[in-house]
C-alpha cells in the first residue's frame, strides 16, 4: 500500500540584506526515498537545489517552491514563500543576528498640502519576514499591515504621530514616530478690480409722433439715475430724443469713454428686433418701423468696446417683436472677444415688455425690479440674474415678459467696484470738463425790481435736459402789496410732462419735479435742452398792488441763464452732420418687393387684473395714430442706414 507524502515544515518567507546567505527549508515524510526540486518564481528549476535545505546568496527579491516525490511518482509542492531582498548600503547585520526584527527604514515626519497624499515607508529584515501594523496617535489602522501607508486626499483628520509595529515570531519592534501635519492653502489674493471712471448714459423716450406715448420712463430714468449717482457714475439721462438727438448722445458719452472705464448705457422706450439686432425708436420715427429711421443698439456696443473700457452694460427695458425679417442683417465689424461686455434686456426675443400705472406712479416690471437690486456689491451679472428672478416671480407679467442675460464677462466686476484714478489723471480731467458741461446749473440769483420787492430765482434739474425755474418772493418792498410772479422763456420750450391725458399721472410727475425746493410762489419746468441753440432768458413777471394809489401794478425783469444742463453740449451743432451722412455717406439700396410681415396683434391685458400698458407697438393704437396717408404694405424699402459714418464724423467734428 502507498502512503501519500506529507509536508510538516514548509518554507518561510524572509527579509533581507542584499549577499546575506539565505536558507530555505521544507521537512515532509513518506514512503521510501523522497526526492526534493526547488523551482523559482517563473516555474523553472533551480539547478541543483535538490535538497530539503537550500542555501544561497540573496541577490534579488523572488518567489520560491520546492516540489516533494517518491518514488511511485506522488509529489507534494510546499507553500511558496519570498525571499524579500533589499539594499542594505552601509547597514550591516551582527553576526549574532537570529532573524528578529530589524528596522532598516524609519517613517519620516512630513506636512503636505490639504487634499495632497501622504505615502510613509517602514522597512525591515526579519527572518521569518516581519508583519507590520500601522498606527496613528497610538490607535491601530484597520487593514493597514503594509510596508507603506498611504493616504490620499489628506485632511485635518488625517495629522498625529504616526508609528509601525514590525513584528515576527522572534520579537516585535516599533518605528520611530513620524509626524504628518496638513497645511491649509494660501487663502488666493482677491484680485481688487478698480474702474477708472465711471459713465452712464440714460435715455427715455415717451413722447412719440407716430406711435402710442409712454409714461413710466419718465420714472425709470430718474430713479435709475438715482441709484447709478449713489455708485459714483456720471450720469447723463435725457428724455424725448429724436434720432439725430440719440445719434449725437450716444457720440458724447461715448468721447467720456477711455481705457478702465465703467461704461453703462439705458435705453427705455419703444422698439423692435430685427435679424439679430436690437432697436431703439426715436420720438420721430415715421411708421412704420424701419431700421434706417431707428439706432441699432449692437452698433453703439461696437463704438464701446472700440474705447477699450473695462466693463460695458446695454440694459434695454423695451419691446423686442421681431419685424423686418425679411431684410439682411447690416454688417458690423467684429472686435477681439475684451471680454467685457453685459446685455441686460427686460423681455426675451420676439416678446414685449411691459409698464405697470398705479395710480401717480408709472414704472415698468424691468427697471423696477433692476433699480431694486442694482445698489447690490455682486458681479453685475449676477444682480441682473437677481432681477430676473423677481421679475420672473410677479404674478402681472408671468407667461408674458421673460427677461434675457448675455455677456462675456470674464472678471467678477460689479457696478459697485471703486474708482481708482492713478495713472489717468490726465483723461479723467478732460472727462470731468465734458460732462460737467452737461450737469452745470445757473447760479440763484437776486432780481431787484424799482418797487423795491426782492424775487429769488432759482434751478433744479431732475434730468440732464429738463431745468426747472423757481422763483420766490424774498422781500415785498414797503409799497407793493400781494405780489404775485410768473415766469416765461425766450425761446420758448415746450413741457413734455404736459402732454399726458392721464391727469392723476402728470400731477405725480409734476410733485416728483417740483418736490426739490419747497414752497415757490412760481415754477417754470422747461424740457428739451437739447434742441437750445441761443442763451435762454428768463423773464420774471411781478404782479403787485400800490400801497400808496391802490393800483394794480406790473414789472417784468428779463435774465439770461445762458446754457443750461446738456444745451452746453450744442448737441444741435453734431445733428447737421445727420443731414450730410444720410444724403452723402448713407447708401440706400431697394431690396425685391416681397410682402414683409405684418405687425402682429397685441392684446391689451385685462385692466381689471393687470392695470399696464405695451411698450411695443398695438395694432389698434397704430391705426388710429397712424398719419393720414398712410398704407399698411410696404414696397421698396431702403435698407437699414449704417451709422458708423455718421458716429464717426460726428466724434471728429466735437474732437
Amino acid at each position: 500500500m502507498i502512503s501519500e507524502i506529507v509536508i510538516v515544515q514548509h518554507p518561510v518567507s524572509v527579509s533581507v540584506p542584499r549577499n546575506y546567505t539565505v536558507t530555505l527549508s521544507v521537512r515532509a515524510v513518506g514512503s521510501g526515498t523522497l526526492r526534493y526540486q526547488w523551482f523559482q518564481s517563473d516555474q523553472t528549476e533551480v539547478q541543483g537545489a535538490t535538497e530539503p535545505d537550500f542555501v544561497f546568496s540573496a541577490q534579488n527579491t523572488q518567489l520560491y517552491v520546492c516540489r516533494v516525490n517518491d518514488q511511485h511518482n506522488n509529489c507534494i509542492f510546499s507553500e511558496w514563500v519570498k525571499v524579500k531582498v533589499y539594499d542594505a548600503g552601509t547597514v550591516s547585520l551582527l553576526e549574532a543576528w537570529r532573524g528578529e526584527p530589524y528596522i532598516v527604514v524609519n517613517p519620516l515626519s512630513q506636512a503636505v498640502q490639504l487634499g495632497q497624499s501622504v505615502q510613509l515607508r517602514c522597512t525591515a529584515f526579519g527572518i521569518p519576514a516581519p508583519h507590520y501594523q500601522w498606527y496613528q496617535n497610538g490607535n491601530p489602522l484597520q487593514g493597514k499591515t503594509k510596508e507603506i501607508l498611504q493616504i490620499e486626499n489628506a485632511n485635518k483628520d488625517h495629522e498625529g504621530a504616526y508609528l509601525c509595529a514590525v513584528s515576527n515570531v522572534l520579537e516585535e519592534k516599533w518605528t520611530e514616530a513620524a509626524e504628518v501635519s496638513i497645511v491649509l492653502p494660501d487663502k488666493p489674493t482677491i484680485k481688487c478690480l478698480t474702474a477708472t471712471d465711471k459713465v452712464a448714459l440714460l435715455i427715455g423716450n415717451l413722447n412719440y409722433s407716430h406711435f402710442p406715448n409712454l409714461m413710466a420712463p419718465v420714472m425709470d430714468v430718474h430713479e435709475l439715475a438715482s441709484r447709478l449717482q449713489q455708485l459714483d457714475f456720471r450720469v447723463v439721462s435725457l428724455l424725448d430724443l429724436t434720432k439725430a438727438e440719440m445719434l449725437a448722445a450716444i457720440s458724447k458719452f461715448l468721447q467720456l469713454l477711455n481705457r478702465g472705464v465703467y461704461a453703462l448705457f439705458y435705453y427705455a422706450g419703444h422698439g423692435y428686433e430685427c435679424s439679430g439686432r436690437n432697436y431703439l425708436v426715436p420720438i420721430d420715427a415715421p411708421q412704420p418701423y424701419l431700421p434706417q429711421n431707428c439706432v441699432n443698439v449692437q452698433r453703439v456696443m461696437h463704438s464701446m468696446q472700440e474705447k477699450r473700457t473695462a466693463l460695458n452694460v446695454v440694459l434695454l427695458d423695451t419691446c423686442r417683436k421681431w419685424y423686418n425679417q425679411h431684410y439682411a442683417p447690416s454688417q458690423i465689424r467684429s472686435l477681439a472677444p475684451l471680454g467685457n461686455t453685459v446685455y441686460g434686456y427686460a423681455t426675451c426675443e420676439d416678446a414685449e415688455a411691459f409698464e405697470v400705472q398705479d395710480g401717480e406712479r408709472s414704472s415698468s416690471i424691468f427697471t423696477k425690479y433692476l433699480n431694486r437690486h442694482i445698489l447690490w456689491p455682486e458681479k453685475v451679472t449676477r444682480v441682473l440674474e437677481r432681477v430676473s428672478e423677481d421679475l420672473g416671480r410677479d404674478p402681472l407679467v408671468a407667461g408674458k415678459q421673460v427677461m434675457e442675460i448675455k455677456h462675456t464677462l470674464k472678471d467678477s466686476r460689479a457696478l459697485t467696484d471703486p474708482i481708482r484714478t492713478t495713472g489717468h489723471t490726465g483723461e479723467l480731467h478732460l472727462r470731468n470738463v465734458c460732462w460737467t458741461r452737461a450737469n452745470e446749473l445757473p447760479q440763484r440769483r437776486l432780481l431787484t425790481f424799482s418797487c423795491g420787492a426782492e424775487v429769488e430765482l432759482s434751478f433744479s434739474a431732475m434730468f440732464s435736459n429738463v431745468v426747472i425755474v423757481f422763483a420766490t418772493v424774498r422781500t415785498m418792498g414797503p409799497q407793493a402789496l400781494d405780489c404775485r410772479v410768473s415766469l416765461r422763456s425766450t425761446p420758448v420750450l415746450k413741457d413734455i410732462f404736459s402732454n399726458s391725458t392721464r391727469e392723476d399721472w402728470a400731477h405725480g410727475m409734476a410733485s416728483l419735479l417740483l418736490g426739490t425746493v419747497d414752497d415757490p410762489d412760481c415754477t417754470l419746468r422747461l424740457c428739451g435742452l437739447q434742441k437750445l441753440q441761443d442763451p435762454l432768458v428768463i423773464t420774471v413777471d411781478l404782479h403787485y398792488t400800490d400801497a400808496g394809489r391802490k393800483l394794480r401794478m406790473s414789472e417784468a425783469r428779463k435774465e439770461s441763464i445762458g446754457k443750461p444742463l446738456v444745451a452746453r453740449w450744442e448737441l444741435h451743432k453734431m445733428t447737421r452732420a445727420e443731414g450730410a451722412a444720410g444724403q452723402e455717406d448713407v447708401p440706400f439700396r431697394s431690396v425685391d418687393q416681397k410682402s414683409p410681415p405684418k405687425h402682429p396683434s397685441c392684446q391689451l391685458l385685462d385692466e381689471a387684473r393687470r392695470p399696464s400698458t405695451r411698450k411695443a407697438l398695438n395694432t389698434r393704437q397704430c391705426t388710429a395714430k397712424a398719419p393720414s396717408g398712410y398704407v399698411a404694405s410696404r414696397r421698396n424699402e431702403p435698407e437699414e442706414v449704417d451709422e458708423d459714418d455718421f458716429l464717426q464724423c460726428m466724434q471728429q467734428n466735437s474732437s
